[in-house]
Formats: structure tokens, C-alpha cells, sequence
């Protein structure tokens, strides 16, 4: 983890969502760095990474989403990395 991330971390757990864009993209890339590239992951599994840093891990995989670090299915059942 970069260093200038480390005061939105606390015992390796994600304290907020930072406002400020750059930081929260930064926030997005560690999460990112989580996952195998060319892996196919189910949400539920998706879920549990996520939520060993940071309990709200729904806004983050939307997040994951939106930004376009991580690719959901149709169905919305199967993600898979985007390498950026």
C-alpha cells in the first residue's frame, strides 16, 4: 500500500471513502490489486475480499464497477478484472 494511503487505513481495515477524486482512485486501484487477472469471480466472492478491508462492500464493488476496475456480466452475477 502507497504510503499517502495509509491514514485512510487502520489496522488494515478501510476507515472512509475518501471525496477527493485522486485518493479515491487510488483507494479503487488497491482493491483492484485484490483480484486475478483472468479470473472469473461470483459477487458473493467478490464480497467477501472486499469486506476484509472495509464493511460496506457494496458501495466499493459498485465503485469497482463504475470506475472500470472490475467488468460485470449482464446478469450481474460474474466480474472479472479490467487490467489497467
Amino acid at each position: 500500500m502507497e504510503k499517502n494511503l495509509n491514514k485512510y487505513f487502520k489496522d488494515g481495515k478501510l476507515l472512509m471513502i475518501p471525496k477527493k477524486q485522486t485518493v479515491k482512485l487510488e483507494i479503487f486501484a488497491f482493491f483492484h490489486h485484490l483480484f486475478e487477472s483472468d479470473k472469473s469471480y461470483h459477487e458473493s466472492e467478490i464480497n467477501n475480499i472486499i469486506k476484509e478491508y472495509y464493511a460496506d462492500y457494496a458501495i466499493i464493488r459498485r465503485y469497482l464497477v463504475d470506475y472500470k476496475f472490475l467488468n460485470r456480466d449482464e446478469a450481474g452475477i460474474v466480474y472479472k478484472k479490467i487490467e489497467r
